[in-house]
């Protein structure tokens, strides 16, 4: 069963002082987290997790991590940017490119971040951007094709499909970035590859981990050059749905182990630093957005309409995801209703639940929606002159800072340009 990291007599606190909707964030739960993740992979000393700011974008959720050990991934300029508002800088930042205007590749280069090219003509779009090739650089590795797991009884799980997605290189485009970036004076390379998103199986990064180190070694051998650090990226999932397993980060770290003792150690590749670069998994189950029940419909359905929408959570309307909520104060109370949980967009698909199985709700109820602790308040737009909420981090003394306020109608209307 989920439960809310928030208790009904705290949020009745909260929102005398900040109406809702609002997304909160719980500093104990993503700390305790970040602990998880590195002591996982303390076996390698090389180890480092850059978040990948665009799943929650915030500098005060930021600095938690920093202050945990982390480093930050970023793929625009803003995100750069924000980057250095929280003072980081150098190989702290590992920068994403994906079809990135010039600009964006000098700022990375003026911070001094790790970049990592997605296309083999990024190496001489890079050099030219910025009159020359960094001594540490990454390329991105798309294998193509679909990517499976062998699945006990049934074959082979398919997890995703790396040959429809239009991130990275292909295996012989590798090979020729390599090459030219040693050419151009690099001198310690990184992979990078990202092959399927949320997964719920702590045989994801063991898997990905060995297609990448058996690489790394065919890059060396091919190229000699020196491969300083692998980047698993991201993929690993959260349990979203109440009877879906969490991942075990120790068994994963574990896993991965096992291959780069299998496959680098034997190779004389034992210094290559391991990289990870996760959101949803560091973020995404200590969030939620907090909304309050302030309608009844009752035609061909029953609806409970509430003061959030999805220009406050996009990921229902977009994608059918399942995010679950909990009627605070009736959180034994038998699940006896059918709803639809609907926000108050001009659109059909601003649900955040349909035919859900609830306790009763009643006006004025506190809901609680799990896990948008990423890819939640950062997927936010202002469709229908909606305004984004405000973002609050409840602190492990209890007490609650605000770390992002409310729009407004002049924030809305700031960019207009009138006669």
């Amino acid at each position: 069963m989920k439960r809310p990291f928030v208790t009904l007599p705290q949020l009745e606190k909260i929102v005398r002082d900040y109406p809702t909707p609002f997304h909160l964030y719980d500093e104990a739960g993503i700390r305790e987290n970040a602990r998880r993740l590195k002591a996982a992979f303390a076996w390698n000393p090389g180890f480092k997790e850059y978040f990948a700011v665009k799943a929650t974008p915030n500098p005060g959720i930021l600095k938690v991590l920093l202050n945990e050990g982390c480093g930050l991934d970023c793929s625009s300029l803003t995100e750069l940017m924000m980057a250095r508002m929280c003072g980081v800088s150098g190989h702290d930042i590992m920068f994403s490119a994906n079809n990135v205007p010039a600009g964006e590749f000098r700022l990375a280069h003026q911070l001094g971040a790790i970049i990592n090219l997605d296309d083999l003509t990024d190496v001489d779009f890079l050099r030219q951007t910025v009159g020359t090739i960094p001594e540490t650089v990454c390329c991105r590795y798309n294998p193509g094709g679909t990517f499976t797991l062998g699945a006990s009884n049934e074959g082979f799980q398919v997890m995703d499909n790396p040959g429809q997605a239009k991130y990275g290189m292909t295996r012989p485009q590798l090979t020729a970035a390599f090459r030219q970036l040693g050419e151009l004076g690099a001198k310690h390379l990184g992979i990078h590859a990202f092959l399927a998103s949320n997964t719920l199986s702590n045989d994801y990064y063991p898997a990905l981990a060995r297609i990448l180190f058996q690489t790394a070694v065919e890059l060396r051998r091919e190229t000699g050059l020196h491969i300083a650090f692998i980047n698993l990226s991201g993929g690993v999932g959260i349990p979203y749905k109440p009877d879906q397993t969490a991942n075990d980060i120790a068994v994963i770290g574990q896993g991965v182990r096992r291959a780069f003792e299998e496959v680098l150690v034997p190779a004389g590749m034992e210094d290559v630093a391991i990289f990870t670069e996760l959101g949803r998994y560091m973020l995404g189950p200590y969030g939620c957005l907090v909304t309050r029940a302030t309608h009844f419909k009752h035609t061909y359905k029953e609806y409970v309409g509430v003061d959030a929408c999805a220009a406050n959570l996009m990921r229902p309307a977009m994608y059918g995801a399942y995010h679950h909520i909990t009627v605070m104060g009736k959180e034994d109370a038998p699940c006896d209703h059918v709803y639809d949980v609907v926000g108050g967009l001009c659109e059909n698909n601003d649900k955040f639940a349909i035919d859900r199985m609830l306790p009763q709700i009643d006006l004025g109820d506190l809901l609680v929606i799990h896990d948008t602790g990423a890819h939640g308040f950062s997927m936010g737009y202002q469709y229908n002159g909606r305004l984004r909420s405000a973002e609050l981090l409840l602190r492990r003394d209890g007490s609650v800072q605000l770390i992002r306020r409310a729009e407004t109608p002049e924030d809305y209307f700031a960019t207009l340009v009138l006669d």
